[in-house]
């Protein structure tokens, strides 16, 4: 196959340009809505905020299966085009609401731009040929770090604007320079894009054909994890750094900004490692490395107290001495372990194993007559683990890059076992990861006052990572069952010609 033409990649940086300014847009609410709320601007509920984070990645995410069948209906250059020109409207009039209705009608509006995933997929993909493919799509997908550029510049630009909240009113302005940056890119677009569509056009009932194979609610399950969970924790490790860590605002903001910002870059080395060693064991690793490190998150920061060994009477006879050091029964001294308690909270330096502190407390008097084996003092066990924030943010990190790899890989698939309906398919898988994004956070609301436990996310990537391993691993083991035959005939034919 020949090399790709510079044509193909001025169409692929395009594209990752305007994929990343989509990006962007798209988590515009999660670092706005937080400066309003926090600055008293408005005074909208939790189940508001919630809302209003979540209604922009929901409409990303169902419009994308009809804008990628657009896209393979009519090319690239017009429905990304009109896409970020139709965004920048509501985004625009985002200036001129003053209530929680009208904020969530232009989320509504605006959020359009998640869709722009699926219409980017579909136009890249015609654009290079198989072996190509994979390296492409990872290097379009790198455009996630949008997320990142907002969560990074954004909280500056508010604050700037607004005088460090002291004209609030000011913040009125971010909306205008966010549609300015879409009809500015919108433009470049439609000036230097070529249209292209697929080779095979299809009618709309063709088109939709592939949505009645399994394998394409598979990947869109592998997306879910991969890419709804970024999105979900891109947003909710912000107030879990504050809750769990204490940390300020503005650091937390920083640490969940370097746990989006790589996933987003690697993801074009997850393409290229999916062109190398194949997509499905570039999948194996992801969903495996994934299964690990949620466990090793699922252990929350935590103090535990537990019976220890305590001391037990050699002889009967009668206590004559008790004190926190020592008891005395019949002539016989039992040293006795004295309660020290630390404070790990206040205690300095950061650790990263569990500490363990035991102690024993007598339980019997002087004058008491005790038997053998009685129980003279009981012991106490204390567990203190911290889950260290830096060991916590480490691991939080590789694991969004992880998924960064695991994105690459599943777009890698797509055209592969659907050629020639890569937008449609594409769109399907990236509604039900956007999907993942919009629930998610819903979900993780639920465990976390059900279970009082912020780790009970990790407890639900965890159950995740492990239904799509099991699943993949399944699905494998049927195809080389179903292929056995084919595979002997042909190690039987290679030894036959060795022989000869």
């Amino acid at each position: 196959m020949g090399k790709p033409s510079s044509t193909s990649h001025r169409m692929l940086f395009l594209n990752t340009l305007a994929f990343t300014i989509c990006f962007a847009v798209w988590m515009f609410n999660g670092v706005t809505v937080t400066f309003l709320v926090d600055n008293g601007a408005y005074d909208w509920s939790s189940v508001q905020i919630g809302w209003l984070l979540g209604i922009p990645v929901l409409t990303g995410s169902l419009f994308r299966l009809p804008l990628g069948i657009m896209t393979d209906k009519f090319g690239g250059k017009w429905v990304f085009g009109g896409l970020l020109l139709v965004s920048a409207i509501p985004m625009f009039l985002l200036q001129y609401v003053d209530s929680f209705l009208g904020f969530a009608l232009c989320s509504f509006g605006y959020g359009l731009t998640g869709a722009g995933f699926a219409v980017g997929i579909a136009y890249t993909s015609v654009w290079y040929e198989k072996d190509w493919q994979g390296r492409a799509l990872g290097i379009f997908g790198a455009g996630n770090a949008g997320a990142a550029l907002t969560t990074l510049f954004a909280p500056t630009i508010l604050q700037n604007l607004t005088n460090n909240g002291a004209d609030m009113e000011q913040w009125r302005i971010l909306p205008v320079i966010y549609a300015a940056i879409l009809v500015v890119m919108a433009i470049i677009f439609v000036v230097f894009a070529k249209n292209k569509k697929p080779e095979t056009q299809r009618t709309i009932k063709k088109l939709m054909q592939p949505l009645k194979s399994i394998r394409v609610w598979r990947f869109g399950l592998y997306y879910f994890l991969v890419f709804g969970c970024f999105v979900a924790f891109s947003q909710w490790l912000v107030p879990y750094y504050v809750n769990v860590y204490y940390l300020p605002l503005v650091t937390a903001g920083i640490l969940a900004a370097a746990f989006s910002f790589p996933s987003g870059i690697i993801r074009a080395l997850g393409g290229w490692m999916s062109d190398k060693w194949g997509a499905r064991k570039v999948m194996y690793w992801v969903l495996g490395t994934s299964l690990a490190i949620s466990f090793l998150l699922i252990f929350p920061k935590m103090e535990i107290y537990s019976p220890g060994n305590g001391i037990m009477a050699k002889q009967a006879g009668e206590v004559t001495e008790v004190s926190e050091s020592q008891i005395t029964v019949a002539g016989i001294k039992y040293d006795v372990i004295p309660k020290n308690e630390t404070d790990f909270e206040e205690a300095e330096g950061a650790f990263v194993f569990p500490k363990k502190e035991t102690w024993q407390e007598p339980v019997v008097q002087e004058g008491q007559q005790v038997k053998k084996k009685e129980l003279l003092a009981s012991g106490e066990t204390k567990i203190f683990f911290e889950a260290n924030v830096w060991v916590f943010t480490f691991l939080v990190i590789i694991l969004g890059s992880i998924w960064g790899v695991g994105k690459a890989a599943v777009y890698k698939h797509i055209p592969e076992y659907f050629p020639d309906e890569v937008g449609v398919v594409g769109g399907m898988v990236g509604v039900l990861g956007g999907l993942g994004g919009f629930v998610c956070p819903i979900i993780f609301g639920y465990l976390l006052d059900g279970s009082g436990l912020w780790t009970s996310a990790w407890m639900f990537t965890l159950v995740l990572s492990v239904i799509c391993l099991w699943w993949m691993h399944r699905t494998i083991q049927k195809m080389m069952h179903k292929e056995q035959p084919k595979l002997m005939r042909q190690i039987e034919a290679k030894n036959d010609k060795n022989i000869d």
